[in-house]
């Protein structure tokens, strides 16, 4: 015969096993999560896009780029960055790039937002890039091809090209700038000795500042603000540009 204590065991049994039911599965939901993580990738991909050689172990190659226009003012290193063709905001000719001294006349990569990773080393491999194993690593076309299919930002979402102000609540800008950049830049942006101020660096170039806020800096332990929110890294740079010169 079952008596109460027994039916009360058997219920508790059945919430343990219940509990880690759903323990079990809260884990492998975790688990996947975290496998699933590609926005540091990302954030490496774009700091290769900045300036490759600085972060790759690959080879730099000498000379200019073969595919680098002739009309084009830069030449050696400079000329294999792929932001040099392809601009800060990603539009190439028909952004930021559509005149003075880094026009090419060459195309931005906006086009190739949401594209097949894989067809984009297949162009980085092409002979309009030429980009080998020499080059880059498995790991590097991986980063940079996922930073141009899924890392892109629509600049002009941000940045007013008009008047050059950035689309961020400032006071929020200030909490972050004071609580994440203030340690190595100061909080009147002027503490690293070798560079400039970042006011006069972000208002020379904001969609160049913008991409180093959410990417990092390549060689540097600039961290990268890739896994929050855009408008964090928005805010941050409308507060860059409060700040003295």
């Amino acid at each position: 015969m079952q008596t109460g204590k027994g039916k009360t065991g058997s219920s508790h049994m059945a919430r343990v096993a219940v509990s880690a039911f759903v323990a079990v599965g809260f884990l492998l939901v975790s688990f996947a999560s975290l496998a699933e993580e590609i926005e540091s990738n990302i954030a490496r991909g774009g700091k290769l896009y900045d300036e490759w050689y600085e972060i790759a172990d690959g080879d730099l190659p000498s000379g200019t780029h073969p595919s680098y226009p002739k009309e084009g003012k830069k030449s050696k290193n400079t000329t294999w960055r792929c932001q040099e063709c392809h601009g800060w905001d990603y539009m190439g000719k028909d952004g930021a790039y559509a005149k003075g001294s880094h026009y090419t006349g060459l195309a931005g990569i906006r086009a190739s937002a949401g594209a097949d990773p894989a067809a984009i080393v297949a162009i980085l491999k092409s002979d309009s890039h030429r980009f080998s194993e020499d080059n880059f690593s498995d790991e590097d076309f991986e980063d940079i091809s996922l930073f141009v299919a899924k890392g892109q930002v629509e600049m002009d979402k941000y940045i007013d090209r008009a008047s050059m102000a950035v689309k961020g609540d400032k006071a929020q800008g200030e909490a972050y700038y004071n609580t994440v950049c203030a340690g190595c830049h100061g909080r009147n942006g002027k503490q690293i000795k070798d560079m400039k101020a970042v006011s006069a660096v972000a208002n020379g170039d904001l969609w160049q500042t913008l991409h180093k806020i959410l990417n990092g800096q390549p060689g540097e332990k600039m961290p990268a603000m890739r896994a929050f929110p855009v408008q964090v890294t928005v805010d941050i740079l409308a507060y860059i540009q409060t700040l003295p010169e």
